[in-house]
């Protein structure tokens, strides 16, 4: 049993992306060249849905991005609500709302969570072009704690050269978590290069877990490679507070759990990195 903190359903509704990505192709050719049918349809979702039986996932978060002001085009909270009800409970979804449409983006996050059904928010910052700590987000942050909602904000190097590579620097997360102290965050991709201030960050502030997304899990293994803090504290002082999520189609689900396998964990660590923080920061009951 697992939770998969990120992954993205193969349907239209979800098929939206913009030129600003077309580096990520790149950089994340060798491992999306795993996953051997990256188109989307009906026969694409059957798989998808039932891959997720096969490996007995619990809950699967699938996440609506608004970046109709900076990139023209959205994930909406309608169609990620409406396929969470079509195939949950197993998937549970996160809203994303635009942070320059001021207090717009304030009431589509209340709809998106009180009629929508939405479980939490996400905020790839740097697709905003805002830091961490841009005022802008701030009215967001508190209605996160108001609606007593979790948040994903990205924290680590992206790699669209449209846009800044310090607008994610996890540093800026500190002083959030200073001013907001309650705010429920999954800071992820896990803050490469800057992984150990963002180690420091989830040290400092209890309330700041640390999403393995959008990394192979097998690299936190390999020396040199900037990750091996994340295998170190997350085996230790951090091991309630890393989350798992494959990022699919970024790569295969199945091989994203075995690199996980492969790694020097704890038997109860690696429950805790694939299951139990994700069922406590998403406040999994059933």
């Amino acid at each position: 049993m697992f939770i998969d903190y990120g992954s993205k359903p193969p349907i239209p509704a979800f098929d939206k992306t913009g030129p600003h990505l077309d580096n990520y192709r790149r950089v994340y050719r060798a491992s999306e060249d795993l996953v051997t049918d990256r188109s989307v349809g009906p026969e694409q979702l059957d798989a998808y849905l039932a891959m997720y039986e096969r490996l007995g996932a619990r809950r699967v978060v699938v996440k609506a991005r608004d970046l109709e002001t900076t990139f023209g085009f959205k994930i909406a909270n309608e169609d990620v609500a409406t396929f969470c009800r079509a195939h949950g409970p197993r998937f549970m979804g996160f809203a994303g709302v635009d942070p320059h449409k001021g207090m717009t983006a304030i009431r589509e996050l209340e709809h998106a969570v009180k009629e929508l059904g939405l479980r939490g928010l996400n905020l790839q910052c740097f697709e905003h072009r805002l830091a961490i700590n841009d005022r802008k987000l701030y009215p967001l942050y508190a209605k996160c704690i108001e609606l007593d909602i979790p948040v994903n904000i990205h924290a680590s190097i992206n790699f669209s050269t449209d846009t800044l590579m310090d607008y994610g620097h996890p540093r800026a997360l500190d002083e959030v978590m200073v001013h907001f102290p309650e705010l429920r965050v999954c800071a992820s991709p896990p803050g490469w290069p800057w992984v150990q201030e963002l180690i420091g960050v989830a040290w400092r502030h209890p309330n700041v877990s640390i999403g393995l997304v959008a990394v192979r899990p097998k690299v936190l293994g390999i020396p040199h490679s900037g990750y091996e803090p994340l295998l170190q504290y997350g085996n230790t002082l951090l091991k309630d507070r890393i989350i798992f999520g494959s990022a699919y189609p970024m790569m295969p689900v199945d091989q994203a759990l075995a690199e996980i396998d492969a790694l020097p964990l704890k038997p109860e660590t690696r429950r805790a990195w694939i299951h139990d923080n994700a069922a406590r920061f998403l406040r999994v009951a059933d």
